[in-house]
């Protein structure tokens, strides 16, 4: 009888193939809105509806300094597997330097092979904003006239610009803790816009974007217009950007419930705390997800105020540099690098 020896399998030949590194500048170049916002509400839906993998965020923390958070995602719709590390020390404010600072790892999903590595900070900004501004386009009143943007940080600034992308305002208001930022952001934006004090901004909007390091609340009940939608994306430990009065009452819009009504740093401490008081049911707060694909119908009182409270979820940084990464490869853009 002959006998067949029994080999070890060949060695895989190691993938040499090189990484696409796009840095800050060929982001904002190759940066659409348009297939941002799409990416994202695709993104969305992937994760409202069960088939994106979303682990939570977790972080290490510097004592006195900041926190380093890791967020990985799978989205098999938009076919991406990315991970994002994010810094936030808020100290560096002071400093003149970015408060978050990220980076983002676009691997192959059928492989595992790490493709590029992608500028995060304006991605991280332009995402947040893309998302408030979905909830914009399925909770504000279609009569909204008066957007009200509150900071004066990059957050800030994408949100007026892709908040007026999906809703025709017709002022826009600046206001910060620095007038002269304040400003100076006003001038910036290619929109009717006028700096302005708090106390004004919050009184005459029909809808409000909040992108602060507060931790006192500044939209307070009595001063929210009934009817206001308000998108906040504070995330700082402790922060408060909406007093509990108006979240109690509110239609309140998440991106992932299971994220957002967790503890920081995976989610947001006022509405985890809410819901541990049992003053808010999580039954009755709706994701961004539903709302795009038609699960929920989304505002159904022209008087309730509705409040999407953002924590950032890492589909949506994975769709976002999908999408550049996307154009990138089109235009030949970017440094490609051997590891």
């Amino acid at each position: 009888m002959r006998v067949t020896p029994v080999l070890d399998p060949p060695t895989p030949a190691p993938d040499h193939r090189p990484v696409r590194v796009l840095d800050s500048g060929t982001v904002a170049e190759l940066l659409d809105p348009d297939a941002l916002l799409s990416a994202v509400a695709t993104a969305m839906v992937d994760l409202s509806h069960g088939r994106a993998s979303l682990p939570p965020r977790i972080a290490a923390r510097v004592e006195g300094a900041g926190l380093l958070a890791t967020m990985p995602a799978y989205s098999p719709t938009a076919g991406v597997l990315a991970a994002k590390l994010l810094t936030v020390y808020l100290g560096n404010a002071a400093a003149g330097h970015p408060v978050h600072q990220a980076a983002i790892a676009v691997f192959d999903p059928p492989t595992g092979r790490l493709r590029a590595l992608v500028a995060g900070d304006l991605l991280t900004a332009a995402r947040t904003a893309a998302c408030s501004a979905l909830s914009v386009r399925h909770l504000a009143r279609p009569d909204a006239r008066v957007l009200a943007v509150l900071g004066t940080g990059p957050q800030a600034r994408e949100h007026a610009r892709y908040a007026a992308r999906v809703h025709p305002f017709g002022e826009v208001l600046v206001a910060g803790r620095d007038p002269d930022k304040a400003a100076a952001l006003a001038r910036e934006l290619d929109l009717p816009a006028r700096p302005t004090t708090l106390a004004e901004a919050v009184a005459a909007a029909d809808v409000v974007c909040a992108a602060t390091s507060t931790v006192a609340p500044i939209l307070r009940d009595g001063e929210v217009r009934p009817g206001t939608h308000i998108a906040s994306v504070g995330y700082i430990p402790d922060g408060r950007e909406v007093d509990a009065a108006v979240l109690r009452e509110a239609l309140l819009a998440v991106e992932h419930r299971a994220t957002t009504l967790a503890p920081f740093p995976t989610g947001s401490n006022d509405l985890a705390e809410l819901l541990e008081r049992d003053e808010i049911a999580r039954e009755d707060v709706v994701e961004i997800g539903e709302l795009v694909a038609g699960d929920h119908p989304g505002r159904s009182d022209a008087e309730r105020i509705t409040v999407f409270k953002s924590v950032g979820v890492a589909v949506q940084d994975a769709a976002a540099a999908a999408a550049v990464l996307a154009a990138a490869e089109r235009a030949g853009a970017g440094t490609d690098v051997a590891l």
